[in-house]
C-alpha cells in the first residue's frame, strides 16, 4: 500500500465520521428535517409552526415495543395537544407500512418515512445494534421534545417504553 492508498483510506474514514453527527444536547437547535409522511407529503419542522414537537424515533412499524409506544402516545395525544404540542413518529419504514400501522392502531398523528436514515443520522439515533450475535444498523428508540424556537427542550435516549409517554408529557409542560 503506497502513501496515496493510506491517504485515500484516511479520507474515507474522515468522511464516514463526518456523516455521523455530534451528540445533540438540550438547548441545541433541532436538526431540520424534510421527509415524507405516510401520504408522501414532505414534512418539515416548520409544518408544525406554533407548536412544540414530540419527535419520536422508533425501530419498526407493528412490532411489540413500537406498537406499545405509538399507542401510548395515541392515548395521551389530547393532553399533548392541550399542552401545545404535536406528536410525530419517525422510522425507516416506507409510507405503505406507515399507512397500515396507522390504520390498524388508529394513530392520529403523522409517521415520517426516513428510508435513507438521513434524519435518524442527523439526530444521532441511527446506531449499530446487536441481536442474537447479528450486528446491523437501525434506530435506537429515542424521543426529542422541540420547543417553539426549534431548540431541543428534552432528549430521551435508549427509551424504555413503559411510562415513557407520561415522561414526555411532563417535559412538554415544563
Amino acid at each position: 500500500m503506497g502513501p496515496t492508498d493510506r491517504t485515500s483510506a484516511g479520507c474515507r474514514d474522515i468522511e464516514r465520521d463526518e456523516s455521523m453527527s455530534k451528540e445533540l444536547a438540550v438547548g441545541d437547535q433541532a436538526p431540520e428535517l424534510s421527509i415524507p409522511d405516510q401520504h408522501g407529503k414532505s414534512m418539515t419542522l416548520k409544518s408544525f409552526k406554533g407548536k412544540q414537537i414530540v419527535l419520536y424515533f422508533y425501530p419498526k412499524d407493528d412490532t411489540p415495543g413500537c406498537t406499545k409506544e405509538s399507542c401510548d402516545f395515541r392515548d395521551v395525544e389530547s393532553q399533548i395537544l392541550r399542552a401545545g404540542g404535536a406528536i410525530v413518529g419517525v422510522s425507516l419504514d416506507g409510507k405503505e407500512s406507515h399507512q397500515k400501522f396507522i390504520k390498524k392502531f388508529g394513530l392520529p398523528f403523522p409517521l415520517l418515512s426516513d428510508e435513507d436514515a438521513a434524519i435518524s443520522k442527523a439526530y444521532g439515533v441511527y446506531k449499530e445494534k446487536n441481536m442474537y450475535g447479528r450486528k446491523y444498523w437501525g434506530i435506537e428508540r429515542s424521543t426529542f421534545v422541540i420547543d417553539l424556537e426549534g431548540k431541543l427542550k428534552a432528549i430521551f435516549r435508549k427509551v424504555s417504553v413503559d411510562g415513557h409517554a407520561d415522561e414526555v408529557l411532563k417535559a412538554l409542560k415544563a
